[in-house]
């Protein structure tokens, strides 16, 4: 594992209580980061504050209320400067054709896939631009550039995410607050438990390396993101999805 130097930071990881989330905020704090995990599941916040340790702390709370997000952003930042945000949390919201789609399904996977990010970075990135640094990373995925079928709203949240992450960067490009995003292809975490076997198959299919994305990898390239070493780079898009999608 290469070394990345997060010395001195802090995180705040949304959706770490498990699978990609908790992959990422273990890498950071591998990497010297004090690491805080926002999840609306509070037993699942617990615990991972027990595994991660090294001061890790956690706040159980709904991404998509504004009013708690304010709440959640004041109080981690009345305890030192927020460096780095990871935007993570996210829901499949089921597998159905678009017209087929309960409208209050389709409404709150946008809710908590885009809403919540921007709310998130409305939050924060005030802060970040007064400290004159930051780190913002969006998890959004392959879904957002291509389209999967049965998921409409799944990969229109994700379209949304990479647009946010796009109209950011370009408008923090000369705070020293960078904004970049991933596109992974399938992991097999939790989040598979939402959605039909004949999709889960239909990702895979999709992947030339014929296997599914695993979350240290992600992590990997997050902690790089979420690093003094990504300088020169906002409002990207990176690739992580086995060779699935190349642009």
């Amino acid at each position: 594992m290469n070394t990345i130097d997060l010395q001195g930071r802090t995180a705040i990881v949304t959706g770490g209580a498990q699978g990609i989330g908790l992959a990422t905020a273990e890498r950071l704090v591998s990497s010297g980061a004090r690491v805080i995990v926002w999840d609306i599941n509070a037993d699942g916040v617990d615990a991972a504050v027990k595994q991660l340790g090294h001061g890790t702390s956690g706040q159980a709370l709904d991404l998509t209320d504004e009013k708690a997000v304010i709440r959640a952003a004041e109080a981690a930042i009345a305890n030192g400067p927020i460096d780095i945000l990871v935007n993570n949390a996210g829901i499949t919201g089921g597998n159905a054709k678009t017209w087929e789609l309960d409208t209050a399904v389709w409404r709150q996977t946008v809710e908590v896939n885009l809403i919540a990010p921007f709310l998130t970075s409305k939050a924060l990135v005030p802060h970040m631009m007064g400290n004159g640094y930051g780190r913002i990373i969006n998890v959004a995925s392959i879904a957002g550039k291509e389209g999967n079928p049965n998921a409409s709203h799944y990969s229109a949240s994700k379209a949304g995410l990479i647009g946010l992450t796009k109209s950011l960067g370009k408008e923090l490009a000369q705070t020293g607050v960078l904004v970049n995003c991933l596109t992974p292809a399938a992991a097999r975490t939790p989040i598979f438990d939402q959605m039909s076997q004949e999709h889960i198959d239909f990702m895979l299919s999709k992947i030339p390396m014929g296997r599914f994305l695993e979350p240290h990898e992600v992590a990997a390239m997050i902690a790089w993101l979420a690093s003094e070493e990504c300088s020169f780079t906002t409002g990207g898009v990176f690739d992580i999805s086995g060779g699935r999608a190349v642009y």
